[in-house]
């Protein structure tokens, strides 16, 4: 009897394992091991194996106005998700993601509680979102990179609370509900044009595109463009491919500006802004978070 106690409490233990792994999904096919107290699968890791799997809530930037009636996350305000594990680690650590630049994908995709959200239709801001509330769910919210300053050269050492980053909310309004659409009069050519923000997907395409064009020897490069044509969708009405590529290849450049200001005013994400002061020469800037290895491959010493 005590040989099948043990056996019972092993099986157990390796269910909730799995069911932990699987971001607190059941297994199909394996019933939980305590039909008649059925619990979450977090509740069940944390009683056999005294394992608790955080789960919370992230606000999303663009209020879910973005996204189609058919879309898990149409008008939702927030997503949830769980905390990193080894089991992300590993995904982090693997090569052949970095390698096709789909690591922070898969990660999002690993700690989401939803697993009908395709992370590659979320908006960039939203990924953002989910991206750094994942890594503070896993290393804490203390990110503390280096930055060289450009003035003096000195090597600053930096805390950053990445839970004190704002959300910026998506402040205007689409053309349609549920549709990633939205309205801009370029003020030079005097044209109406409808634009979207970009996904997860598309950045990626963007990287993917800019890597091999570098392979191949191609130096110029197409950053603007290639943002430009996966962001305007429509022109005067028409939204034909090749009449959107034309006129991106010989676009004003006030109109390319203009346009690209907008898109980056209102883009709905995180601030990503911090102000740097040098503690050699007191140089003084506002910059860009500092995304660099440590954000999330943090030394053990952190």
């Amino acid at each position: 009897m005590s040989d099948d106690n043990d056996n019972r409490e092993l099986r157990n233990s390796m269910l909730a394992a799995q069911i932990a792994s699987q971001g607190g999904q059941q297994p199909q096919g394996q019933p939980y091991a305590r039909p008649d107290q059925p619990v979450s699968a977090a509740e069940y890791a944390k009683r056999e194996l005294g394992v608790e799997i955080a789960v919370d809530l992230v606000p999303l930037p663009s209020r879910g106005k973005v996204y189609s009636v058919d879309h898990p996350l149409h008008m939702s305000d927030s997503v949830e998700y769980r905390a990193m594990t080894a089991k992300e680690e590993d995904i982090l650590m693997s090569q052949a993601l970095i390698k096709r630049g789909t690591v922070i994908t898969e990660l999002i995709k690993s700690c989401l509680i939803n697993k009908q959200i395709d992370v590659q239709t979320l908006l960039s801001g939203d990924r953002n979102a989910l991206m750094i509330a994942i890594r503070a769910s896993g290393y804490g919210n203390i990110y503390a990179p280096s930055y060289t300053c450009p003035q003096c050269e000195f090597k600053n050492e930096l805390e950053i609370d990445l839970n004190a980053l704002p959300i910026k909310p998506l402040n205007i309004e689409p053309v349609t509900p549920g549709v990633n659409s939205f309205e801009f009069f370029l003020p030079k050519s005097k044209k109406k044009i409808t634009f979207k923000f970009l996904n997860g997907k598309e950045e990626e395409e963007i990287v993917a595109d800019m890597e091999t064009r570098k392979k191949k020897g191609m130096m110029n490069s197409t950053l603007i463009t290639g943002r430009l044509l996966r962001s305007i969708t429509s022109i005067e009405g028409n939204s034909s491919p090749s009449l959107i590529n034309k006129f991106v290849q010989y676009m004003p450049a006030l109109d390319s500006l203009k346009l690209r200001d907008y898109i980056d005013t209102h883009e709905p994400g995180v601030s990503m802004k911090i102000d740097f002061k040098c503690g050699s020469c007191d140089h003084f800037e506002e910059m860009n978070l500092p995304l660099g290895a440590a954000f999330f491959w943090p030394s053990s010493g952190r």
